[in-house]
């Protein structure tokens, strides 16, 4: 431990050393989906470049060791955590380290004490850095590059995080599911029954009407996700970040909105996965890569789908309208997804492990888990 330099992250400088680090790391994993470094930054800059910093205070280290950066932590405390979730909760995450084990106890003792002197009497991670950006740890799944807007981690970090203490609070799972072929016979004809209630529409989003059409999708969501495990509302402020961040990958016919007798009461969700499409840049756009990325994002063809969000407004949840809404969505946009935009494969979620309705519409259209994310929790 003696030769381990503990460095607080306060500089712009300290904040690229931070980011690098991931790509060092994962240089040699076949999977690894280098994220754009511009986003990486922006996320730990305060609230220039993250408006969770207007409810949230955040510290960030690096481990160094002979000069170079072997390891890396964030702790937070958020605001709105402490007042939807539990008075004493915070959260560390952003957890990146080489295979040692001195060097991952200094990180997570040093976010741990950092908890403490801010009052929280317990933790969990990783979570990076809200619940809304990059939740848990992967434990299953490293088969294949995570999808876009989803977290890819080095297998030995479990055992790190386990070994000091950890248990699992939750399960985030990602559902796999082939999108070329029809959903099976049962899906069809609920599908159908939609379509002849006249009082149900599910349209595409106007997105001449974009800034509108966001605002309405996500005060369904923080309607519909109100009462899910570790879920606080988004801001206006993030509201609008949000909306400006999705706008380049946001296309009407993956996006649907549902109706009844006209009022706007769910949403779904869909994304091309644009990792496919900047895999290759290596995280860079500039000088020259932001051009080929602006000509892919004219008319992308990606293999996967990703549904990262769907909701039905409280009222309406149990009631068997938000069932016909909910596949007459995932139907239509299965469509839109072949058709337009190449999809082959979707993946849903992430879905919480105790989420009984969404388990049992993924069961229904013959997705399965492949990809599992665990979010660890310990008393301070």
């Amino acid at each position: 431990m003696a030769d381990l330099k503990l460095v607080e992250v306060t500089s712009a400088a300290d904040r690229s050393r931070f980011v690098e680090l991931v790509y060092r790391l994962y240089r040699d994993d076949p999977n690894f989906v280098p994220p754009l470094r511009g986003e990486a930054k922006a996320l730990i800059s305060g609230i220039a470049g993250n408006p969770w910093f207007e409810h949230g205070r955040a510290k960030f280290w690096m481990v160094v060791r002979g000069g170079q950066v072997v390891g890396r932590i964030s702790a937070q405390v958020d605001s709105l955590v402490l007042q939807h979730v539990h008075p004493s909760l915070g959260h560390w995450g952003l957890f990146e380290t080489i295979d040692d084990d001195g060097v991952a106890a200094l990180l997570i003792t040093t976010a741990e004490n950092w908890l403490r002197e801010q009052g929280m009497t317990r933790a969990q991670g990783p979570i990076s850095i809200s619940i809304w950006d990059e939740p848990g740890l992967l434990v299953d799944g490293f088969h294949r590059p995570p999808l876009v807007m989803m977290g890819h981690h080095l297998p030995y970090y479990q055992r790190f995080i386990e070994a000091h203490g950890y248990q699992g609070a939750k399960d985030l799972h990602g559902w796999e599911l082939d999108i070329s072929k029809p959903f099976p016979e049962m899906v069809q004809r609920i599908v159908a029954a939609s379509e002849k209630n006249s009082r149900l529409v599910t349209r595409p989003i106007d997105k001449s009407r974009f800034a509108e059409e966001a605002a309405l999708i996500l005060d369904i969501l923080n309607d519909a996700w109100s009462t899910n495990w570790g879920t606080v509302p988004l801001t206006p402020l993030e509201i609008a970040h949000v909306g400006k961040k999705l706008k380049p990958i946001v296309f009407a016919g993956l996006i649907r909105i549902a109706e009844y007798d006209g009022e706007p009461v769910g949403f779904m969700i869909a994304l091309p996965n644009i990792n496919e499409l900047t895999r290759d840049l290596g995280g860079n756009l500039f000088p020259f890569n932001f051009i080929k990325l602006l000509l892919r994002l004219r008319a992308p063809k990606t293999e996967w789908i990703r549904v990262p969000l769907m909701g039905v407004r409280k009222k309406w949840q149990g009631h068997r309208i938000a069932s016909l809404m909910a596949f007459q969505m995932i139907e239509y946009i299965r469509r839109e997804s072949v058709a337009n935009f190449g999809g082959r494969k979707s993946e849903i979620g992430w879905i919480l492990d105790d989420n009984g309705p969404m388990r049992a519409i993924a069961d229904a259209i013959d997705s399965h888990v492949t990809k599992t994310y665990r979010i660890y929790e310990k008393a301070l």
